[in-house]
């Protein structure tokens, strides 16, 4: 028996993200598959992972202080998020 290895993409939207907080914050880059990497309006990176659910993907990012921000998007592109303060984020994926 021949057992053939599945490749793929694991389902999670690959491109550009644009994310934006209150006021001035923002992230901004990009994500393949479920790995994704943002940068802020101060230069910090934040990392993140996309976990595929029924009909829809849960976000979460971490940065170097410790900080994060995690939300859930459905199956359009629009991302909603929330950092440890409360705080609403929104975005998109080109």
């Amino acid at each position: 028996m021949i057992i053939k290895r599945r490749r793929g993409t694991t389902g999670a939207k690959t491109g550009y993200y644009r994310i934006q907080g209150a006021g001035n914050q923002f992230l901004h880059g990009f994500g393949d598959g479920d790995f994704i990497r943002l940068r802020d309006e101060f230069g910090r990176e934040w990392r993140g992972v996309a976990e595929i659910f029924d009909t829809m993907v849960r976000f979460r990012f971490r940065d170097s202080e410790g900080k994060y921000i995690s939300g859930v998007s459905t199956q359009g592109s629009d991302i909603v998020l929330r950092d440890e303060k409360g705080n609403t984020w929104r975005g998109f994926v080109d």
